[in-house]
This record gives C-alpha cells, sequence and structure tokens, in this order.
C-alpha cells in the first residue's frame, strides 16, 4: 500500500503556489504515494485534475453525502481502482461542520500531510496548528 498524503488547499491562494502545488501532484505517482483530499477548493480540483491524468492512487473523501450518481469524469478512474470515494457525512450539502469533519478524517487516515500556501487568516490554519502537534510529517508548500 503507498504512503497516504493528505492535500489541503485554502479557497485563496497566492499565484505563487499555484504552480509548485502541479508540480506536486504531477510528482506524486513517481513518488508511489496515495494523495488523499476533499478535492473541494479550485486548486483541490486542479490537482484532483493532475493526480487522474497521471493515474495516481487517490482517495476523495466527500464532506457530504454520497453521489447519487457518480460523475462521469471519475467513472474511469473508479473502474480502474484508482480512484476510491469515501463520504463522511449524509448531509445534503458540504457545510463547515461537515467540511471540518472531512479534513479531521483525512488527516486521520494520512500518514503526511501537505498545506498548499496558508496565512494565519485561512480557515485552515487552526488545523495546520493542531496537526503540527502530532507525530506526521507536515508540508508547506
Amino acid at each position: 500500500m503507498p504512503i497516504k498524503i493528505a492535500f489541503l488547499a485554502s479557497r485563496t491562494i497566492s499565484s505563487e503556489s499555484v504552480l509548485k502545488c502541479y508540480d506536486w501532484a504531477t510528482e506524486q505517482k513517481m513518488l508511489d504515494r496515495c494523495v488523499v483530499s476533499g478535492f473541494h477548493s479550485k486548486l483541490e480540483k486542479d490537482v484532483l485534475h493532475f493526480l487522474l491524468k497521471t493515474q495516481t492512487p487517490t482517495i476523495l473523501v466527500l464532506g457530504r453525502s454520497p453521489y447519487k450518481k457518480l460523475p462521469q469524469e471519475f467513472e474511469g478512474a473508479v473502474i480502474d481502482g484508482l480512484l476510491q470515494i469515501v463520504s463522511v457525512s449524509n448531509s445534503p450539502r458540504q457545510t463547515k461542520e461537515t467540511a471540518r469533519l472531512r479534513n479531521e478524517y483525512i488527516i486521520s487516515i494520512a500518514d503526511e500531510i501537505v498545506f498548499a500556501s496558508l496565512n494565519e487568516q485561512s480557515s485552515l490554519y487552526p488545523l495546520y496548528r493542531q496537526v503540527k502537534t502530532l507525530n506526521k510529517p507536515v508540508t508547506l508548500l
């Protein structure tokens, strides 16, 4: 089983960090890693695109109820066993609370955690501070 790497990115991110995240995403296949994320923010969705394109094992964690119909762009990856989809809530829509639960679940199953660029105003910053106290490697891109 490959090492599981959590990838978390805020809705707002510096433009110079975007390219770093794209490069990071394309490296994960060569490093034999599985990337775990909610893939909810714009950048996370872009990273998911790179991961699926490079056939990197990926776990998509939903902060809402499971899909009633699997999105077409995920069908091939699910069939090929490259994409696993997990839901941590039965809520029809993601809320702040279900997003928090999703992120905590992602952190709990990951061996390492990667945050895209972060500032103290980010909603992910408290989670970053919390994660720094765990015995897991944490990277800030």
